[in-house]
């Protein structure tokens, strides 16, 4: 049994550029605010297909500085909430895939945060994709309902 002064519970956030990602992200800061961790930001990057002559090094350059522009002003909201502790991770390939494997790798992460899209096409292909895998997720999934503003999720934390 680990000890609770050596544990460090993380929640996973996936960084997107979606609106429903900062609902992701606000639960989980509160949540660690209120009682302790760490908030894991973590962007996946679609690998570039083949284009020839060297273009997929520079599209992938690029996919890479927009997911750490996008990190960065998560960043400073969390900055803006308060004393959160953060790691960020940039991966490439499937984003379910990548989650999934981050979570394998870090024991630490205990909980996956998602938001759910308001779109009327359903909740977002990750939150889909997870919550069909829920009973196979080593970690609990929380799913923050999108149309939840800052003050109703605070409250909840």
């Amino acid at each position: 049994m680990v000890e609770h002064s050596e544990y460090r519970r993380k929640f996973l956030v996936v960084i997107d550029e979606t609106p429903e990602c900062d609902r992701a992200l606000t639960f989980a800061a509160y949540r660690t605010k209120r009682t302790g961790g760490t908030v894991v930001l973590m962007s996946v990057v679609e690998p570039p297909g083949f284009v020839g002559l060297g273009v997929e090094d520079v599209l992938r350059a690029e996919a890479v500085e927009e997911a750490e522009r996008n990190l960065d002003v998560r960043l400073a909201r969390l900055r803006d909430i308060g004393d959160i502790k953060v790691e960020s991770v940039i991966r490439e390939g499937d984003a379910a895939e990548q989650i999934e494997r981050v979570i394998g790798e870090d024991r630490d992460i205990a909980i996956l945060a998602l938001a759910a899209s308001v779109s009327a096409d359903g909740p977002g292909p990750l939150v889909l994709h997870f919550a069909n895998r829920a009973n196979a997720l080593p970690i609990p999934l929380t799913i923050v309902p999108g149309r939840m503003t800052d003050e109703e999720i605070i409250a909840i934390c």
